[in-house]
């Protein structure tokens, strides 16, 4: 007995159209909405004076965790001893709290008692 040859799939249907051949006059346009996304809340990282803590060392802490040169580092520092604080920058509240503690971890490596702190900016 010869075999059958193979069924062919069925067609899709074709889709209707409206009559008078006014196409999309009844069709929804969605309208993109604009998102508004609000940039991250920033907070400034702050080093406080203390009696202990060699001047020398929260310039080298201002050079190697907020990447200032010499000179602006020595500025803050000047900033910390006579004001009582000091701003070494402004950052997301992730990298902030990452600073302070890198900056806590080596005061306390070193045997220094130098505070490091985060505010809102």
């Amino acid at each position: 007995m010869p075999a059958d040859p193979p069924a062919s799939p069925p067609k899709a249907p074709e889709p209707s159209r409206p009559p008078g051949g006014d196409e999309g006059q009844d069709s929804v346009v969605a309208e993109r909405q604009e998102q508004r996304v609000e940039p991250p809340k920033l907070y400034q990282v702050v080093m406080l004076n203390d009696d202990y803590t060699p001047m020398e060392f929260v310039v080298l802490m201002l050079q190697e965790y907020f990447m200032r040169d010499i000179e602006t580092a020595t500025l803050i520092m000047l900033k910390i001893h006579h004001e009582g604080r000091g701003v070494c920058g402004v950052y997301s509240k992730d990298i902030a709290a990452t600073k302070v503690e890198l900056v806590q971890a080596a005061a306390k490596r070193a045997g220094h008692p130098l505070q490091c702190i985060m505010e809102s900016a």
